[in-house]
């Protein structure tokens, strides 16, 4: 059963922002899964970098997030608070890798398992208002579903940055779809 989303007077800006964001958002992780695919074996070094630059990266997309929200008259609280997990977070793989793979790779879970949850979250809300918000709803249930999977996992051997790059793809996929979704503000669900 289809039915047809409501939007708020001041969506169209938002819908547009959040889109253009949702585009930079798939370049960035399509341009992080190839990095990973083709150097993360080789270069130990880079690995770490590529690692560390994922949550930090999220920092940024959460606070071009807040910002193409500003004038939505929606509370701004998850995204705050997703920005604060992120920095603790790419602070936390940055000491956590020191000790070793295994000990970066359950601070990720954590952090995929927390944010995807505030993303499962905010496309729940934002479903009702702007429309389009399926990938991001199924996004974020999954990424809750991956940093269990990457706890869990930790200490397997063949377990590395590798097997970040498939839960990436998947996050850049969600997001080319939630952009070509909200190109119409008025979207049926």
């Amino acid at each position: 059963m289809s039915t047809t989303t409501t939007t708020l007077p001041n969506a169209l800006p938002t819908t547009r922002a959040l889109r253009s964001l949702y585009f930079i958002r798939t370049i960035f992780s399509v341009i992080w899964v190839t990095l990973v695919a083709l150097l993360a074996k080789s270069s130990p070094g880079l690995a770490t970098v590529l690692l560390i630059i994922y949550p930090a990266w999220d920092v940024v997309g959460t606070l071009l997030d807040i910002r193409a929200n500003k004038n939505a008259g929606t509370s701004l609280l998850p995204q705050y608070i997703n920005t604060v997990i992120s920095i603790l977070t790419t602070i936390a793989v940055a000491i956590a890798i020191q000790k070793g793979v295994p000990e970066a790779l359950i601070v990720f879970g954590v952090w995929a398992m927390l944010t995807g949850l505030i993303q499962l979250v905010l496309g729940i809300k934002r479903r009702r208002a702007l429309g389009g918000q399926w990938p991001m709803i199924i996004s974020g249930g999954q990424s809750v579903l991956a940093g269990v999977s990457f706890i869990a996992m930790a200490h397997s051997p063949n377990m590395g940055i590798v097997n970040l790059a498939g839960y990436s793809a998947f996050g850049a996929f969600y997001y080319l779809l939630a952009a070509i979704r909200l190109n119409r503000t008025n979207t049926v669900e």
